[in-house]
């Protein structure tokens, strides 16, 4: 057995900086938190090569004078920590771990000035050997600098995204720092682009000025309490939703979290109200006492353990519920099924043979995409008798729609089916798409005046970064300035639906791609990221819940799933079509 051996300190700090700074956004909310800790009240972020090559971190703290600027670099010296009491935490650092792990694993400048102070202090840190501190010039608070991250332990640099991946990631987490201190200025350039530029403001202002133009013109206010909990913040109505969870943020105690509970909370809180598979918008701020929650659980303190996580679940819930309910034009639907209901657990039209290769008598050219259909307001008029039900067509004929959302038909055995119309067209344009791609590209249609679409600076670079692989799904986008794309292309297939929330979804789903890396089989990789791509287009070109069908349009859609593959399902995995039989119904109403 190896002799036992004490590392040596140089070691043992890189082994810290590897726990606690696994790249540049890492490292940029250190230096952030600190600076919020010790009380600015204007915050500069700066990046260069998305942070790996340079970042420098400015704000008007408190500052340090020579004594505490050599101490500050020392492992496990701290300020934040009055006493040995580790559960009434009220800082957002305190495991005094974040400074030598930078120093550490880069070369760190320091430069600080007290207010009273005549001069600033300035020392240096790289691969973790700390100079003595030197009289500078500098104004008050402090300015960190870090460079070449990761120059001493390269077999982790060797992990690190490519700049602009490590930007967004940077970006992200500031946003989110931004949000959990709105009376705080808060600036983000990178590579000469600035990504924002937020003067002090109050939690509404900061809310809308990051979550988006759409987002800001819905949100609702929320303010309640109970007991010792206090929760404050804005949920963007029902309509507003994105393809990830990135817009949503959650302060606890100032602190900005990721925390399971919570996340799980909001979600179950609009579960009734949004489509499975999309994910509200929220900027929620969450007060309770110190002693009440653990925030010393995860290494960046990203998750909590919360005293009574019944009580905030609850608290999360229930004051989200009641700011939709009050909302205009909002309404909550029931929890679940009325007593005694239980749905047959069969969907689908069984194992009844799909007609084979040709297309259906009765089907539509095309690919019913909304441009197609216009769907207006049919008068009121006797309506249209729908064809009998022919032993060929599975899923039957249409008699009419529930909730202009569901299409009701009857099979010639009788069975009742329910299609799921969005659901149903999803799966329909999906394949189409997907048959496109296959034969060289999506087919795309040009748009007669091209659209200005307002992302931001990350969203927009995001997409024009993978214009290649949106040219050949029908997207022809360009540069149209910081922050702002030209559409000028859409897939044919999808109409002419509004392309900004098409493009905003599909710059989180590449942030995402960006985020897991292409891995070994980057063809494998690609065809996959390319499928999901598909299914966001086929998504947003789809016929809408809540759109009137006429009786030969209905047809018309049943007699394309009967001839699609995969049509049982929508491109999230969601059923698109139920059947009832005759045993179904009886157990239903309980007849024997």
């Amino acid at each position: 057995m190896p002799a036992l051996r004490i590392l040596p300190d140089s070691l043992v700090n890189r082994i810290a900086a590897g726990e606690v700074i696994e790249r540049p956004a890492a490292a940029v909310k250190e230096l952030v938190e600190n600076a919020l800790d010790a009380g600015a009240r204007r915050i500069s972020v700066t990046l260069e090569g998305g942070g790996i090559a340079r970042i420098e971190v400015t704000d008007d703290g408190v500052g340090m004078d020579a004594a505490a600027l050599a101490l500050a670099v020392q492992r496990h010296a701290t300020s934040k920590l009055p006493d040995d009491d580790l559960v009434r935490i009220a800082s957002l650092g305190f495991r005094g771990e974040a400074l030598p792990s930078i120093g550490a694993a880069a070369r760190l400048r320091l430069t600080s000035r007290p207010a009273e102070a005549p001069e600033a202090w300035t020392l240096t840190v790289e691969g973790g050997a700390v100079s003595a501190p030197a009289p500078a010039a500098g104004p008050r608070g402090t300015r960190a600098e870090v460079r070449d991250l990761f120059f001493a332990t390269p077999a982790r640099r060797a992990f690190l995204k490519s700049p602009r991946v490590e930007a967004e990631h940077a970006e992200a987490i500031l946003r989110r720092l931004a949000l959990a201190a709105p009376g705080v200025a808060f600036r983000f350039e990178t590579d000469g682009r600035v990504g924002f530029d937020l003067p002090a403001q109050d939690r509404a202002a900061r809310a809308a000025a990051l979550l988006g133009a759409d987002a800001a013109a819905a949100l609702i206010g929320l303010a309640e309490s109970r007991d010792a909990l206090r929760l404050e913040g804005f949920v963007a109505s029902p309509s507003v939703t994105r393809a990830t969870a990135a817009t949503q943020a959650i302060t606890v105690n100032g602190r900005p979290v990721a925390d399971p509970v919570l996340k799980t909370a909001l979600r179950i809180a609009f579960r009734a109200v949004i489509a499975a598979g999309r994910h509200p918008v929220a900027a929620l701020w969450l007060e309770l006492p110190p002693e009440a929650v653990d925030v010393n659980v995860h290494p960046a303190k990203a998750e909590l353990r919360f005293r009574d996580p019944g009580a905030v679940r609850g608290l999360v819930i229930g004051a989200i519920g009641r700011a939709l309910a009050g909302a205009a034009g909002v309404a909550v639907p029931a929890a679940r099924p009325p007593l005694g209901f239980r749905p047959p657990a069969r969907s689908g039209w069984g194992s009844v043979p799909l007609p084979g290769g040709s297309r259906p008598e009765g089907s539509r050219l095309g690919g019913l995409a909304e441009a197609a259909l216009p769907f207006p307001a049919p008068p009121q008029v006797a309506p249209t008798p729908a064809p009998a039900p022919r032993a060929a067509h599975p899923l039957g004929a249409p008699i009419g729609q529930v909730a202009d959302t569901y299409i009701v038909a009857v099979a010639a055995d009788g069975a009742l089916v329910l299609v799921d119309q969005h659901a149903a067209h999803e799966r329909l344009t999906h394949e189409a798409l997907a048959a496109q791609l296959l034969e060289g590209g999506v087919r795309a249609q040009a748009l007669l005046v091209p659209a200005v679409v307002t992302l931001g600076p990350a969203a927009a670079a995001r997409l024009l970064a993978h214009a290649p692989e949106l040219a050949r799904l029908g997207l022809e986008l360009e540069d149209f300035g910081p922050g702002t794309v030209l559409a000028r292309a859409l897939p044919a297939l999808l109409g002419a639906p509004d392309p900004a929330p098409l493009l905003r979804d599909l710059a989180e789903e590449l942030a995402e791609w960006d985020a897991e890396g292409s891995g070994p089989t980057p063809a494998a990789s690609l065809r996959a990221r390319l499928d999901a791509a598909v299914a966001r287009l086929a998504c947003h070109g789809s016929i809408r819940a809540g759109r009137r069908l006429r009786a030969e349009e209905m047809d018309a859609l049943l007699r394309r799933m009967e001839a699609t593959p995969r049509a049982a399902t929508c491109s999230h995995g969601r059923p698109t079509v139920l059947t009832f039989g005759a045993g179904d119904l009886a157990a239903l109403f309980r007849r024997g």
